[in-house]
């Protein structure tokens, strides 16, 4: 597994990374063995970079990774990432210090840490992030101690923009994918210049980019890609990146002709997002171990044609773009 640093921070994460909303349940029932030993394949495959939050599962996603990390302090060795800010106890308009900073708490105990490696603000409103408050009250809780980085994971790039400019954001959690290129050209020259980590998210669409899904493949009732299939509880853009899922499947075939012999389609989607050198990690949600395997593997493919980035750029605004149902 190759490393890249994660901008101010210093950290040197994995490539690919682990992303853990899974383990709180929210893709389907999911048993504390299983989640286990997909937290065990990881490891065990170098990936040391693990992204979670204080909603998925309620909490139970942190308290896995705390049980499973229980040595995990002070040594940089093990990157873990948590979320704040989606909680009832905040959302959509309760963003003090006091409440910030007893949620941060919560997360640390559960992860059961003195001071937290980052913590990013998860998907805040707009009009919050304008403000400004919230970001001095993150600096203060660094000077603090309670977690030793600050970042923001957002849904547009209009968030991406505002919290780019703070002097205390290490890092940017974006929606980045084949359905999902502007950061390319309107965000990643910035990243780079302000030495901003970017840690790209839904690599596979909510599963699209993977190649297993039909159509009019149906998921369990406790999965986002049902409830939320049309953006009833939060932003449409979380699932399938905001494309209607039976469009969705049909525009994956679009790449079809670009997957070179003996790769994957899974195995593209990673490897493009990895071409790009603003991007530190990129996070991958698994729920069965043996898939850590693959989706590792895309840290050692050769890079795409830089010929055939320009055709996918081409497909993007004209065939894929004009479908996603919310602000990229």
């Amino acid at each position: 597994m190759k490393n890249r640093i994660l901008g101010k921070t210093g950290y040197k994460v994995s490539e690919v990374g682990l992303g853990c909303w899974q383990l709180g349940g929210d893709f389907g029932p999911i048993e504390d063995d299983k989640a286990k030993k997909i937290l065990a394949n990881a490891q065990l495959n170098h990936v040391n970079f693990i992204d979670t939050a204080d909603v998925y599962g309620k909490g139970k996603s942190e308290t896995l990774i705390g049980n499973f990390f229980p040595s995990k302090r002070e040594s940089n060795n093990n990157v873990i990432a948590t979320k704040i800010g989606r909680s009832t106890d905040l959302y959509p308009d309760k963003y003090n210090h006091k409440i910030i900073e007893q949620s941060i708490r919560e997360s640390a105990e559960r992860l059961q840490t003195n001071s937290i490696d980052l913590v990013q603000l998860h998907c805040i409103p707009t009009s919050i992030l304008k403000n400004g408050i919230i970001f001095e009250i993150m600096d203060s809780l660094v000077k603090q101690g309670l977690i030793k980085h600050w970042g923001s994971s957002v849904e547009t790039l209009e968030e991406a923009h505002i919290c780019i400019k703070q002097p205390g954001c290490s890092s940017l959690q974006i929606i980045f994918n084949l359905f999902r290129q502007d950061p390319v050209w309107s965000l990643f020259n910035e990243a780079k210049a302000r030495k901003v980590g970017i840690i790209a998210r839904l690599p596979f669409a909510s599963g699209i980019l993977t190649g297993k899904f039909s159509t009019n493949h149906q998921f369990d009732e406790s999965d986002h890609r049902n409830y939320n299939r049309d953006g009833a509880f939060f932003s449409v853009g979380e699932t399938f990146s905001g494309i209607e899922q039976s469009k969705a499947v049909e525009l994956s075939s679009l790449f079809e002709d670009f997957v070179p012999e003996g790769w994957t389609l899974s195995d593209f989607a990673l490897r493009w997002i990895l071409d790009h050198e603003a991007v530190s990690t990129v996070i991958t949600g698994c729920s069965e171990a043996t898939q850590i395997i693959q989706n590792v593997s895309s840290s050692k493919l050769p890079s795409i044609p830089m010929s055939n980035h320009a055709k996918l750029r081409e497909i993007y605004l004209s065939d894929i773009k004009p479908y996603i149902r919310c602000p990229v």
